[in-house]
């Protein structure tokens, strides 16, 4: 007899930014006069840079002539991207690999989820509250969670991130197998010293744990002492797994790139996790094209690290305004230093999907609920600096307009 895979029909409701959309085109039905702001979804809104597009352009001539025409390409990516991920992103950090430990794909959300296929069902997942939802939801979908009992899943270990503890995890007193980190996180925009790093990959060592750290926001860190990668951190390659992304430090979501870093010296039970994963990619993924890897490679030449540059410091400008100007109206707010995002306590004890509507119907913007992402979100709201910087500036008048 025929059956599903009863995990995906234990998921409440849609996905957060499903969700989102639902009520915001529900919303423009109503209203179509309404121009609404978009602050919710981190999409980028920047054009790609001239580096960017020119690799493209030429990519493309080149597939158009029987001669430079390729195929399918590498498993893991061409060595040509591979050799400069590993030269301009992680040798200045002073951390060395091999290029036969990154692995390109098409997005860190999907290496996120997609990641889980190689570890049982068995092991007990510990993930941030509040969290990126694609942690907790991907792990539901492979068996892992238990069951919903309304608030949380009852066998993922939530480590709450409250204003108390700044929105850093600590240490759980019940032992996890996989740890989902994300630094610069997403939603809170907080970020990790070395020191706080360094409790984990201690912590993952001792007890013989996983760290998946997301570091998909490290280009938008501007302080000292702050890391960019785990591997920054003695001992995390025998612990760690990094992901990273193109998305947000090159503007492309559109194009879809990423890669994720699996190190040779990561094993378990005498498995080693860099070929597992190499398994996993070569049989259920054909690569990123080879038109969007040259793009991709073009963010590291000199030119390119200078346009990438202006668009980060551009997003991050319109996250200073959020934080600025809301923070100066009254309200509590966090992030907006080392990442695009801005954490908005919601005012007089309003629940956040509350004041989300409140926002999207009164001031025409949208904005994403803290609830969306765990229990500890409620009672917050989540704006991004992604947007345009004039539409963010007049989005931040219409907010401060209906408090």
């Amino acid at each position: 007899m025929l059956n599903v895979n009863e995990n995906y029909s234990k998921l409440p409701g849609n996905y957060l930014f499903a969700e989102i959309a639902k009520r915001v085109a529900a919303f423009k039905a109503e209203q179509p006069e309404k121009s609404l702001i978009p602050l919710g979804i981190g999409d980028t809104t920047r054009p790609l840079s001239p580096s960017v597009v020119a690799a493209m352009h030429k990519a493309v001539d080149e597939m158009g002539v029987k001669e430079s025409y390729r195929g399918y390409g590498p498993d893991y990516g061409y060595s040509f991207l591979r050799e400069a991920i590993r030269d301009k992103a992680y040798l200045p950090l002073g951390v060395e690999l091999s290029i036969d430990e990154i692995f390109v794909s098409d997005g860190a959300k999907s290496d996120c989820g997609n990641i889980g296929d190689i570890f049982g069902i068995n092991n007990v997942v510990a993930v941030c509250d509040p969290v990126y939802p694609v942690y907790v939801d991907t792990n539901v979908m492979s068996g892992r969670a238990g069951d919903f009992d309304g608030t949380r899943w009852t066998d993922i270990l939530y480590m709450p991130c409250t204003e108390a503890n700044g929105f850093l995890p600590e240490l759980p007193v019940r032992t996890p197998d996989i740890i989902y980190l994300c630094f610069p996180n997403n939603p809170t925009g907080a970020s990790a010293t070395k020191p706080q790093l360094k409790l984990w990959v201690d912590y993952a060592l001792k007890n013989g744990a996983v760290i998946l750290f997301d570091a998909a926001y490290e280009a938008y860190i501007t302080e000292e002492g702050i890391p960019h990668s785990i591997y920054e951190i003695e001992g995390a390659k025998e612990c760690a797994i990094e992901f990273r992304s193109f998305s947000k430090t090159a503007g492309f979501t559109g194009n879809r790139c990423a890669y994720t870093v699996v190190p040779q010296a990561l094993k378990l039970g005498g498995a080693s996790l860099n070929k597992l994963w190499g398994r996993r990619q070569s049989t259920k993924f054909n690569g990123v094209a080879y038109v969007i890897q040259r793009a991709a490679e073009a963010v590291y030449t000199e030119q390119g690290m200078k346009e990438a540059r202006e668009i980060i410091n551009y997003y991050m400008n319109n996250a200073r305004v959020i934080r600025d100007g809301l923070k100066n109206a009254g309200l509590t707010v966090y992030g907006g230093v080392n990442a695009p995002y801005i954490w908005i306590k919601t005012p007089n004890g309003a629940d956040s999907w509350s004041f989300f509507d409140r926002l999207l119907r009164q001031a025409n913007v949208v904005t994403t609920p803290g609830a969306g992402f765990g229990p500890e979100g409620e009672g917050f709201i989540r704006l991004t600096g992604f947007g345009d910087a004039e539409l963010t500036k007049l989005a931040v008048e219409r907010v401060i307009g209906i408090l």
